[in-house]
């Protein structure tokens, strides 16, 4: 789950299209007359974690094969592809590609349509009512009225479709860490309900001491600002802080060498202070906090940095934060243990909601316990009804049949 996460983290450059394609280098070579139809390899690009991301990344792919869309796509700002002028370009790409779009489409419409399918029969099967109005969103990513071919309408549904799914990510992935806090804590107080006074006294005590270990730790430095950063040019690069050089910095840490910070690259300079805090041998420390911790760095560098907000750090927007005040600033950064992910009111209101899930689990298990009871009377009236039917018939066929002759072994009776 973690490495998922992290890969659809990577999903950003799927915004622009370009600096998603851009991000796995492409030798550029002049179009011929009559291209041949290339066979698409899998997808290079980091998994975004979207139910279409194979698709998405598929037809991205293919259409930055196409060299009147890949100069459309080199000229592009965010704003053109949002409000879908990319996608009129679809009218100009070459017949093959749009041929292998036409084929993507189908392919993707069969998978939803077996998807669909096999949760319809997994909700049948387990009583539950169906959400058609949940399955249809599986269709959002493109028009599913027309099954048959990729047009415009496709293009533009796909890239609205990304944009809307990928920014409302991070946001899902912090209720999710709420709710998993919420439930640790949750089965914690639960778990202390079932022991003993001694026992429930050593466990509290056990839990304060962790916490208290947990919070003893070096001082993590803002990420972003300049100490984080040196911290970083001297400890990972083998470079001497007081040479720091925030262009040469940048340039090491471009991964790709795309000319940008993408999600990724940019957690990935966080390292160094997530390891100050969290270890994964020590039982004080949560693993999944600290993916939130490096969650929440990202945002904060992003925010800050990121002026043109297409959530990706290009170098002149890099420079430029490293010369503002805060840059210099030597503030601690707050970890998560200083942040609690929920209060005491949203904790007894989650408790409040998964007694009420119990109630009906409970209710439902009776419901269906008396239907079992019910079921089994039924069938033991059936096996007595049909105890008594052979019963009957073993004695009809020792009774002789009415106006027959007695048996005349010895051919004594003759008809006259």
């Amino acid at each position: 789950m973690v490495r998922r996460r992290a890969l659809a983290r990577c999903g950003l450059v799927l915004l622009s299209l370009w600096l998603c394609i851009h991000s796995v280098p492409i030798s550029v070579e002049k179009a011929k007359d009559k291209p041949e139809v290339e066979q698409l390899e899998p997808p290079q690009s980091a998994d975004t974690g979207l139910h279409y991301d194979r698709y998405l990344r598929e037809v991205i792919e293919y259409l930055e094969k196409d060299p009147h869309f890949r100069e459309k796509l080199k000229n592009a700002n965010m704003d053109d592809i949002k409000q879908g002028k990319l996608s009129k370009e679809l009218d100009f790409v070459q017949h093959n590609f749009r041929s292998k779009l036409d084929e993507l489409k189908r392919e993707e419409m069969n998978r939803l349509r077996l998807l669909i399918k096999a949760k319809h029969n997994l909700r049948e099967g387990n009583g539950n009512t169906l959400d058609h109005q949940a399955l249809l969103k599986q269709f959002e990513h493109l028009n599913h009225m027309n099954p048959h071919t990729f047009e415009v309408e496709d293009l533009d549904r796909l890239i609205q479709s990304a944009t809307k799914d990928l920014e409302n990510y991070d946001k899902e992935h912090h209720d999710e860490f709420k709710r998993y806090e919420m439930m640790k804590e949750h089965e914690r107080r639960e778990r202390l309900k079932t022991m003993s006074e001694e026992d429930r006294k050593k466990e509290e005590q056990h839990y304060e001491e962790m916490k208290k270990k947990h919070a003893n730790h070096p001082k993590v430095n803002h990420p972003g600002s300049e100490d984080q950063l040196k911290e970083v040019w001297q400890e990972s690069d083998g470079l001497d802080p007081e040479d720091f050089d925030p262009k040469t910095f940048f340039k090491m840490h471009d991964s790709n060498g795309d000319g940008f910070f993408d999600e990724s690259e940019l957690e990935a300079l966080f390292t160094k202070e997530l390891e100050k805090v969290y270890n994964p041998e020590n039982e004080e420390d949560d693993m999944v906090e600290m993916e939130e911790e490096r969650l929440r760095m990202r945002e904060h560098v992003m925010n800050e940095v990121d002026t043109n907000k297409d959530r990706l750090v290009s170098m002149s927007e890099f420079i430029a934060a490293t010369k503002k005040v805060e840059f210099h600033e030597k503030d601690e950064w707050g970890t998560l243990d200083q942040n609690p992910a929920y209060t005491e009111e949203e904790l007894r209101e989650y408790e409040r909601q998964i007694a009420n899930e119990e109630d009906d689990i409970n209710a439902k298990t009776a419901e269906l316990q008396k239907q079992r009871e019910e079921l089994e009377r039924k069938q033991e009236e059936l096996d007595t009804q049909k105890s008594g039917l052979k019963q009957v018939s073993k004695l009809g066929s020792k009774t002789e049949r009415p106006g027959s002759l007695p048996s005349d072994p010895g051919g004594r009776y003759r008809p006259r």
